[in-house]
């Protein structure tokens, strides 16, 4: 494995290759959770085995007001009432959107000149493009999915917010939903509405259970077969 810190525009980020590879390869560009950072561990173990085990190349970074990145006091102020009331056991769905909101128009951006950039590398190239991201990283994954042809297949899950389901349905490719059905933080007919909103004549539905954190470490193994049979 060959890890890269780069800072790309004042986006912090990294990226992995398989070491001592030649020729071009497929990119996995990867979405952290809320709160966590572009080398969370959930993050990391992901993309060594998919640049070990599979060849791929895989990308992440700090999405704004997370990891590195600066954070302001409106976005911190919303984040903690967040973070009270779900501990509160109340409702979030106003704050789940102006938290939504503050992030989502910047990360597409960030991401896709990201994906330009890292494509221009002779050992990465123009090949297809995989998508990984799980609750903050699904909610801001399906507008970039959506948004970018580059994307070829995505995984995608642990989200049902219903501000998501407009977008949701404009994504045409093969999709991997990922569904823990004890989720203390997304209600289970959320999840499965979001799922039956996305557009994809190809998508599958895999409901585990457990908690939101609770994710088996199988669904790794899943997750690199899928990513496998679609971008070769």
């Amino acid at each position: 494995m060959t890890e890269q810190l780069f800072i790309l525009d004042e986006i912090p980020g990294v990226l992995w290759t398989p070491e001592d590879t030649h020729g071009t390869r497929p990119l996995i560009l990867m979405g952290h959770g809320g709160g966590q950072h572009k080398k969370a561990p959930g993050i990391l173990a992901r993309a060594h085995r998919f640049a070990a085990e599979r060849g791929f190349a895989v990308a992440a970074t700090d999405v704004p007001h997370h990891g590195g990145r600066p954070r302001d006091q409106e976005f911190d102020r919303l984040a903690t009432e967040y973070r009270a009331r779900m501990a509160a056991g109340e409702e979030t769905a106003g704050l789940d959107t102006a938290l939504y909101t503050l992030v989502v128009g910047q990360t597409i951006a960030e991401w896709q000149t990201v994906l330009t950039a890292v494509q221009q590398l002779d050992h990465i190239g123009g090949r297809p493009v995989g998508y990984w991201g799980v609750s903050l990283g699904c909610a801001l994954g399906i507008p970039f999915v959506a948004a970018e042809p580059r994307v070829r297949a995505a995984v995608l899950g642990l989200q049902g917010a219903p501000v998501l389901a407009g977008t949701a349905a404009q994504i045409t490719v093969p999709v991997h939903f990922l569904v823990q059905r004890d989720d203390e933080r997304i209600p289970r007919a959320q999840s499965q509405a979001l799922f039956d909103a996305i557009g994809s004549a190809e998508k599958t539905l895999h409901a585990n259970p457990g908690k939101h954190g609770d994710l088996p470490r199988f669904e790794m193994d899943d997750s690199l077969r899928f990513f496998a049979r679609h971008l070769g």
